[in-house]
């Protein structure tokens, strides 16, 4: 089967349409599925996996007030910006001793 180089060119043309309506479409959900008054939300697997903690760990910060969440039809979240405010409350700067 041979195509001519008009027809190739079309068929590329329409494929590239394509995939740049799709990346759109997922860019649009992107930003739909975790914002809350545009504000990006975390689950509890987004927040053990940037902190690098346990999940018990992540429990007694919510319990001690630490870490502020919500919970959504039975499910935890947290506010992007609330997780910075906790790193830089955790953060503790070390002087050296000279």
């Amino acid at each position: 089967m041979n195509i001519d180089r008009i027809e190739f060119l079309s068929w590329m043309e329409r494929l590239i349409e394509r995939f740049d309506l799709i990346n759109e479409n997922i860019s649009e959900l992107e930003k739909k599925r975790g914002s809350v008054d545009g504000e990006e939300l975390l689950d509890n697997q987004d927040i053990l996996q940037m902190l690098k903690i346990s999940s018990r760990s992540l429990q007694r910060y919510r319990s001690s007030g630490k870490l502020l969440y919500y919970t959504i039809s039975g499910k935890i979240y947290y506010k992007l910006s609330d997780i910075h405010q906790f790193i830089r409350e955790s953060f503790t700067a070390r002087i050296p001793k000279i």
